[in-house]
């Protein structure tokens, strides 16, 4: 639509790739589907300029391909198509034409969320509480396990509170030896059913998608401090306060430790709707979450590899392909305890994913990307710039031929990570189980 609206001409919108399987021709444009339904193309005449003037002659083989990627190129120009080439237009052109594509995927990330939080509902994590362990033991003490093992409560097994040997069986009345303390929720009178409708003097809506991240970040941010909470219990408000204790957590980046406050409680999961007002806010921690799950990607493809090829087990939280995202789709959709509610938000959620992703994806600054023509345009619109202001003539269109080596290359990674993946989620697949 937008290269046609600036008089370029569009010889082919395709669905697919590979055979033909259908098309009809339409004006000057020929609209079809292709036999492999993997994205999607369009054909804009002159894509690629022609060589600048002085380029070196002397034949090498990356000369001979780029020469001949633009002769390919230059192929589809016909008589009268001068003013009508790709290359020729202003850069600024260029650049919407190149952006209108993520920018659309960018458009239906964000009409598909904003149906899933407003008119559907999305799943949450509430402010009410569904359990108040009556004591604290540390990670790894014996008495978890004994008490697992005869059925008793671990709050009744004395451990050794410090030192060397903390967490540790003990007999009562042994030095350093004691019953495990009691959680700082159980002291404070918190009770399972309680819902905190204010932290800190803040009120939170108890089903709002960040209400309990608010919550725990405050508990996080008082070890030994007091902090007041305001509950609902049988449709009454009471005023509590809690001191939550010190507590070794690791930090956020996992590479080490750090104090946080620890009460003792754990939420309800919900699904509820939020308001339009949630929308920029739950949008922007989408995105936040997609960009760092897309940075990460090169570091988690040497484990994807061993548990692809190696068999060891596969990491949870790294990225699945389109058989994975098929699969754990199914296993939703199979889940009985589900309601069609539930279900209808993965979907829309599932779909404003993909289309989020294909966003930031095309987008990044490397040819053939979309945003590779993107920064080519701009690149092009800085040296003019810079040549204008040292008296110097416009040195013409970028000649973005000598960026298909780099095309190859991003080609060939991205086909290399989608096969991996493909392996990966047919032989080590990530499921809900």
């Amino acid at each position: 639509m937008w290269a046609r609206k600036f008089g370029m001409r569009v010889p082919q919108f395709f669905v697919g790739f590979g055979p033909t399987v259908f098309s009809r021709t339409r004006g000057e444009t020929e609209f079809g589907i292709k036999a492999i339904p993997m994205g999607g193309y369009i054909r804009i005449v002159g894509m690629i300029p022609p060589a600048e003037e002085g380029e070196s002659k002397r034949a090498t083989r990356m000369r001979s391909f780029i020469a001949e990627v633009r002769g390919q190129a230059l192929n589809d120009v016909r008589p009268g198509d001068e003013g009508r080439v790709f290359y020729a237009k202003p850069w600024w052109q260029r650049v919407i034409v190149m952006s209108a594509g993520p920018l659309h995927n960018l458009l239906l990330a964000v009409v598909f969320f904003a149906i899933t939080l407003t008119a559907v509902g999305t799943s949450v994590i509430t402010t009410q509480v569904r359990s108040v362990p009556a004591c604290v033991v540390p990670a790894g003490a014996q008495s978890i396990d004994r008490a697992a093992a005869d059925d008793s409560d671990v709050c009744d097994i004395p451990i050794v509170t410090s030192g060397a040997e903390a967490g540790e069986v003990c007999d009562l009345g042994t030095p350093n030896c004691a019953l495990p303390v009691a959680s700082p929720a159980a002291r404070a009178g918190l009770q399972p059913g309680d819902t905190i409708v204010a932290v800190g003097g803040e009120s939170v809506d108890p089903t709002a998608y960040d209400s309990w991240t608010t919550v725990q970040q405050a508990i996080r941010n008082s070890p030994g401090e007091e902090l007041a909470l305001t509950i609902e219990r049988d449709g009454e408000r009471q005023e509590l306060t809690v001191t939550p204790i010190e507590n070794t957590v690791l930090t956020d980046d996992g590479d080490g430790t750090m104090t946080a406050g620890y009460l003792g409680v754990s939420p309800v999961g919900g699904f509820a709707r939020q308001g339009i007002g949630e929308m920029p806010g739950y949008f922007g921690m989408i995105v936040t979450n997609s960009i760092e799950r897309l940075v990460e990607i090169p570091e988690r493809v040497p484990q994807l590899f061993r548990a692809a090829f190696l068999g060891e087990e596969r990491d949870e939280q790294g990225p699945i392909g389109v058989v994975g995202v098929g699969r754990i789709s199914g296993e939703v959709f199979s889940i009985e305890d589900f309601s069609n509610g539930e279900k209808l938000s993965f979907f829309l959620s599932l779909l404003a994913s993909v289309n989020l992703v294909l966003f930031l994806f095309n987008l990044l600054p490397m040819y053939p990307l979309d945003g590779g023509h993107v920064a080519g345009a701009l690149y092009e619109k800085g040296r003019s710039t810079v040549a204008r202001w040292r008296g110097r003539p416009d040195p013409g269109p970028f000649d973005i031929a000598r960026l298909m080596p780099v095309a190859y290359v991003v080609a060939g990674l991205f086909i290399a990570l989608s096969g991996l993946l493909l392996v990966a989620d047919v032989v080590n697949p990530i499921t809900l189980q």
